[in-house]
């Protein structure tokens, strides 16, 4: 009995000095916490104002909301008409409240001419993508975002987005709008061979092109009147691969009155798409006629490479574009594998010939969007993501990158290697990830390209192979003799 009383005696007082320590630790965490706070307000953490004389802009349909630092104006926040009047109004609003730089929102095309006028005005425009700025405190209005966006870029927290000069602006209105005709003539061929099918003509079956030498005239033929199919054959080139009986047989069909009216405009659409396809390309040679040489006098160098001799793409410009090319940028893009007047009109018309834009390289991949996206927690790669992007340059060099499937070169024996080892997605993504490298090389540093051929990049291959199969082997104590 005595035992167990001490027993009962000894747990309340372990209990009670348990709570000791808690109630301890306790006091040294509040203590603690009031030491961090009173060294935080001591010390000087408010942000550092990057741009004294900033100004927002909300940008919208039909009117935009301007708002400066409340010093500078009895009504810091103004409404602004779409109208060029009430834009310049803003333009010279914003100098006599002293605004030297301006941060708008990406909203559309509605920013397009707010920014051309404040870029005339001499004024800085910030274009700030919307995913940096949507976290608004409370309730969301006009004028609470457009002091949100003064606020932010007085700061220095937003990022400007690229945007290329006047010059290259124009180039690019010409090139897309080109791309866009193509695209229609596109459209326009495949209601073609649709319409045809329906009338079951199937001349897609035995040429592979509509829009060639053969298949053109056998449609105008048939738009004319003619139905006599050994009549419409006789009008195959003879680079055609099918005879004249095989011709002759797809074209037996029924030829109805509403489909034939349906084929009549949509081949009188594909030929107008082509006759303003003409005249960019018409804009585009005076374009390039009109700007200085960059080249420095030095002659385009001649294309000995058999493969770009022959291949040549049916919707690339019937002007000499790859020397206005060479003229304006100094370089001949076309000489890396895999891009060719297309790409390389692509690249000039998106960002320019000036790379400096990009501090590295590696930055100008990253604009891209062609870097790996890698979540790194703890010094460790916790998971990847996939960057999607819509930019029509990363496009066109993934296009390029696919292109070197068949190539016989050292790009196209990476590739190769890469879509076998990782698939062919993640060796599209880095074949253009290395085709945009070079590309920077050689417009910022005048570097030149010189293929060095699949072969040497085999041996390299074969190199490595040896030397991962040594240090395995020296691993498990063992020697490799080369025989």
């Amino acid at each position: 009995m005595k035992g167990n009383r001490q027993k009962q005696q000894e747990k309340p007082s372990k209990k009670a000095s348990s709570e000791k320590r808690q109630r301890g630790a306790s006091r040294n965490r509040r203590k603690q916490r009031r030491e961090l706070a009173r060294k935080i307000q001591a010390q000087d953490v408010s942000l550092e104002v990057k741009h004294p004389d900033a100004a927002g802009i909300d940008i919208g349909n039909t009117a935009h909301y301007v708002a400066v630092p409340p010093a500078r104006d009895r009504e810091p926040v103004r409404r602004f008409g779409c109208v060029t009047a009430e834009l310049k109004e803003m333009a010279r609003w914003l100098k006599q409240c002293g605004i030297r730089t301006v941060a708008m929102q990406s909203t559309g095309v509605y920013w397009l001419p707010v920014y051309d006028i404040l870029e005339e005005e001499g004024l800085e425009v910030y274009l700030v993508n919307a995913r940096e700025t949507k976290n608004l405190p409370g309730k969301k209005t006009d004028v609470l975002e457009s002091q949100w966006l003064m606020q932010l870029h007085t700061y220095g927290l937003l990022r400007n987005s690229f945007r290329p000069t006047q010059e290259i602006r124009q180039m690019r209105n010409y090139w897309r709008q080109r791309n866009d005709w193509i695209r229609s003539a596109v459209r326009h061929l495949q209601r073609i061979q649709k319409t045809l099918t329906r009338m079951n003509v199937q001349l897609a079956n035995v040429i592979s092109d509509l829009s060639g030498v053969t298949g053109q005239a056998i449609i105008q033929a048939i738009l004319k009147g003619e139905r006599d199919g050994r009549k419409l054959a006789a009008l195959r080139d003879g680079r055609i691969k099918a005879s004249e009986e095989q011709i002759a047989g797809s074209l037996e069909g029924n030829w109805q009155e509403d489909l034939l009216f349906v084929l009549k405009q949509e081949q009188e659409g594909y030929e107008f798409c082509q006759k303003q396809t003409k005249a960019c390309d018409l804009r585009l040679h005076e374009y390039l006629k009109q700007r200085p040489d960059r080249s420095a006098g030095a002659d385009l160098p001649e294309e000995t490479r058999k493969c770009r001799r022959k291949k040549k793409r049916g919707n690339a410009p019937q002007i000499p574009m790859r020397e206005g090319i060479f003229r304006m940028t100094g370089v001949d893009l076309t000489r890396i594998d895999g891009v060719d007047v297309m790409t390389a009109a692509t690249v000039v018309s998106e960002v320019g010939w000036d790379m400096s834009k990009w501090p590295t390289e590696s930055h100008f991949v990253s604009w891209l969007r062609l870097c790996p996206d890698n979540r790194i927690s703890g010094d460790r790669v916790i998971g990847k993501g996939r960057l999607t992007t819509n930019n029509r340059l990363t496009v066109a060099l993934k296009m390029a990158a696919s292109s070197l499937k068949e190539s016989d070169s050292y790009l196209g024996a990476q590739f190769r290697r890469l879509r076998m080892r990782l698939g062919a997605p993640v060796a599209i993504k880095a074949i253009a990830a290395k085709l945009a490298r070079l590309i920077y090389r050689m417009m910022r540093y005048g570097m030149e390209y010189v293929d060095q051929g699949a072969e040497l990049y085999e041996q390299q291959h074969r190199q490595r192979q040896i030397q991962s199969v040594k240090r395995k082997a020296a691993v498990l104590g063992l020697k490799i003799i080369a025989a």
